[in-house]
This record gives structure tokens, sequence and C-alpha cells, in this order.
């Protein structure tokens, strides 16, 4: 199972950190995370309302990333690259660039499903590919010590 950090998040909501280039470096050292990324004058940057921390291609490369495009820009412009990528606004389901289901909170998951934020929906039984949390930790360790 992969187990998905929600902007870098493990033990919660922390908007202050959320998507800040060492905040989601210290996190990958123990779980994939989702990134919200733009394509804004020629670069990319992370940032969920508006791009803030500019990267580049090398860093966006990392396999553990699930990157959130947040404008059509950058959808297209990650497509040039062998990333993990998607667009959604509202919809209840997107296929990753990499073949994964992102399943929205609350939907009917299938084996190729990563349930996103299961806490909203308090998601008790969860058979899937992956979970995307803010609290991640609490998900590996409830799933670890089975």
């Amino acid at each position: 199972m992969f187990f998905i950090s929600h902007r870098g998040n493990t033990l919660g909501p922390n908007p202050e950190d959320e998507n800040k280039i060492e905040y989601v470096e210290e996190t990958l050292k123990n779980f994939d995370v989702e990134i919200d990324v733009w394509y804004y004058k020629n670069n990319y940057y992370l940032g969920h309302d508006e791009p803030l921390y500019k990267v580049n291609n090398k860093f966006l490369k990392n396999k553990r990333f699930w990157i959130h495009c947040k404008n059509l820009e950058c959808f297209y412009k990650l497509s040039e690259l062998d990333v993990n990528y998607f667009w959604h606004e509202k919809d209840k389901i997107i296929i990753t660039s990499k073949g994964f289901f992102w399943n929205y909170p609350g939907t009917i998951l299938s084996k190729k499903s990563i349930c996103v934020m299961p806490e909203i929906n308090n998601t008790k039984k969860i058979n899937c590919m992956g979970i995307c949390s803010d609290y991640i930790q609490d998900y590996y360790d409830r799933y670890n010590n089975i």
C-alpha cells in the first residue's frame, strides 16, 4: 500500500508549512508526498492557492511524488516529464499519468484507488492501492500494526 502525505503533512493539517520544500523533503524520508504544483512564467512552483516556492525538473522527478497540477499549463508541461501527475477540480475520480485512480473523499474504491482524505468521511474499511491524508502517520501505524 502507498502511504501518501498530503502536502507534506503527517500528523494533521499544517497550513503554514504545507508544500514548503524543506517540509516536503523531510516527509519524503518516510512517505510518498502529494504536492501542489503550478507552472508560471516558464517555471514550476509549489503552493496550494498560488505559486510560492520555485522548484526545478530534477526536484519534480522524485518517484515518490504525486503531483497535483494547480493550473492547466502545469498539466500540459508535466506531460513532457516522466512523473506521476494529475489534474482535478471536483471530479469523483481521475486517473493519474501513471494509471492510478485518485478518488475524491467518500467515493467507492477499487484495488487501483488512492483513498484521498478518508478522515473527511470517517472511512473505516480502506481496501485499495493507497491512502493520501494529512494524518498519514496514523494510517501507516494502523496498517503496519495489524
